[in-house]
């Protein structure tokens, strides 16, 4: 497997876990930062515990979950017929729940520094809660959101403990840059592993630069 390919993979898994952790990223931060109720503490917790956990036990939980034997894995096979485990499809699952927290942090205080006396003027006019939300605490969180996917993207770069367990290590199929310099230095070729950290370096500094730029410009 060549360089692009695994570059490639990186990017795909990356860009693609990103996308599809925003909506619920979204959903969990405005209820954190505009809501109020028992258990939130505990949602708090939930959240934010894949950043303090060891990589390989969310790898190992969601071997255990996915797996044809798991809860959601075992469904998805008997019902659609879909594997998850040691696919593309479980790298991306990696990557989502690494990543999940960065973004509904991010998310959770571009939510907070909207003036909520906007929202208010907004439905005394009539607007629904639907509109508020897209017309206006939307529009004036999107440069701290748009910070957090980027954050969210880079995480997912380099995410490696839960991945090699719940993805392996095939190549052209879920061997991603962090799992190719692993391998790479395992057989000894540390000029290979070593060009390989140079794209993974070069695409994250590019994410958190743009990050930071952005949340500047916010500020």
């Amino acid at each position: 497997m060549n360089d692009w390919s695994i570059v490639a993979l990186t990017l795909r898994t990356a860009a693609l876990s990103t996308l599809l952790i925003v909506p619920p990223a979204l959903a969990v931060a405005w209820l954190l930062a505009r809501r109020t109720w028992f258990g939130k503490s505990l949602v708090e917790t939930l959240v934010a515990l894949p950043l303090v956990m060891p990589p390989v036990a969310t790898g190992l939980i969601l071997l255990h979950l996915l797996g044809r034997r798991g809860a959601i894995g075992g469904w998805l096979h008997r019902a659609l017929n879909v594997d998850i485990v040691f696919t593309w499809r479980a790298v991306v699952a990696a990557m989502m729940v690494m990543s999940f927290p960065l973004l509904v942090r991010a998310a959770r205080v571009a939510f907070e520094e909207v003036n909520p006396r906007f929202e208010q003027i907004a439905r005394t006019l009539g607007a629904t809660d639907a509109r508020v939300f897209a017309t206006i605490t939307l529009p004036l969180a999107a440069r701290g959101i748009i910070s957090g996917m980027l954050l969210a993207f880079a995480r997912a770069i380099g995410e490696f403990g839960a991945t090699i367990l719940v993805a392996g290590s095939i190549p052209g199929r879920t061997m991603t840059l962090s799992l190719a310099i692993y391998n790479l230095v395992q057989l000894g070729r540390d000029p290979d592993a070593f060009r390989l950290l140079g794209y993974a370096v070069v695409i994250a500094f590019a994410a958190v630069w743009i990050a930071e730029a952005t949340t500047r410009r916010h500020r």
